[in-house]
């Protein structure tokens, strides 16, 4: 546990409350890391009376306080201690709802596989969402000894991951994925994310040191994976970090990303800084550095597509979320009418 959490948990000490790390949750129970041993915990009646979504719940990687019963197994979650990063999509299906699927973690591997899997569009879903997230994003190309045009694809990564580590690995080889393991350590939590079959299995394997995690073949039609893992665990290693490992996303949609949109698309942002006006749409005004870079080739056509799909998408998500917080408001205050009418009785 860092000074940022000891510090926040200081007012619950005194209380007579106890510390903890969310491991794994499954249907609203959850498996709690403490210094005496693992607990399987439930939040209070309170926390989820007062509960507005499912963020206010805990995630994986949450430090939590507890009231435990060390002699049943057994905890109450009574609070989550602020998170220091978290990295959220938006949750499947039509509702606009965010869903964190890993909290308080210091590195994101953003694992692609160099076979098959390998989609760039994908990769800056990811690193918006990384940066989004407060996370330092790395990224893992994984199944190296499968690619036929390696300097290709790790050149157009670069573009796309500019300023971020890459690492070009082979998971079955311990030694290569040994460069991972200096990201674990002092203890610093790292997460694996990323499409099934890409790897993460086995490379939690390889930084465990054992097959702690099943690992399956991918599909030979395809080269997709088939959902090794089917939910999220946190993994305390013997370096003395921790390790998230993450079930394969078959849905990637943006939950929030201002922060996260620049960072992953710096170089068309300094671009549209330098067109003549600053009002320009990009289309036949004069001056315009975006076109100037398209035409000469110093920006590819493929990812200024990507830059403007992705800016509608999250406008779009911007919109919905507008009129969910206005509908939430409004039935808030029906709610208040209501209790108000029956105290004046």
């Amino acid at each position: 546990m860092t000074p940022f959490f000891e510090e926040a948990f200081n007012p619950f000490k005194t209380e007579g409350f106890e510390i903890g790390r969310v491991a794994l949750e499954h249907k609203r129970v959850y498996r709690i890391l403490t210094g005496q041993g693992e607990l399987l915990g439930e939040v209070a009646g309170k926390m989820r009376f007062e509960a507005g979504g499912r963020e206010d719940f805990p995630a994986v990687g949450d430090w939590v306080v507890i009231q435990p019963r060390y002699e049943e197994g057994k905890a109450t979650i009574h609070a989550i201690l602020p998170r220091q990063s978290k990295f959220s999509r938006k949750a499947a299906g039509v509702a606009t709802e965010e869903q964190i699927v890993a909290a308080n973690v210091d590195t994101l591997f953003i694992v692609m596989a160099l076979n098959q899997d390998y989609n760039i569009r994908r990769l800056e879903r990811y690193l918006i969402m990384a940066w989004e997230s407060g996370a330092n994003p790395v990224v893992v190309l994984n199944k190296a000894d499968l690619c036929e045009d390696l300097n290709e694809k790790l050149a157009e990564v670069e573009a796309a991951a500019i300023g971020v580590p890459i690492h070009v690995i082979s998971a079955l080889d311990a030694e290569s994925a040994e460069i991972l393991r200096s990201y674990c350590t002092g203890g610093r939590t790292a997460a694996l994310v990323g499409s099934s079959g890409v790897g993460k299995s086995t490379i939690t394997n390889q930084l465990i040191g054992s097959d702690y995690l099943k690992t399956q073949e991918a599909r030979e039609d395809d080269d997709r994976g088939r959902h090794t893992t089917t939910y999220r665990e946190l993994i305390a290693l013997n370096t003395g970090g921790c390790l998230i490992d993450t079930p394969g996303m078959r849905e990637l949609q943006l939950w929030s990303a201002e922060d996260g949109f620049q960072g992953t698309f710096e170089d068309v942002e300094t671009l549209a800084r330098s067109c003549r006006f600053t009002d320009c749409r990009h289309q036949n005004e004069p001056g315009c550095a975006i076109n100037a870079a398209l035409e000469e080739g110093s920006l590819r056509a493929d990812r200024y597509e990507s830059y403007q799909k992705l800016q509608k998408e999250l406008a779009f998500l911007a919109r919905k979320e507008d009129k969910k917080a206005q509908s939430d408001e409004k039935a808030k205050w029906k709610q208040i009418t209501k209790s108000m009418r029956k105290f004046k009785k």
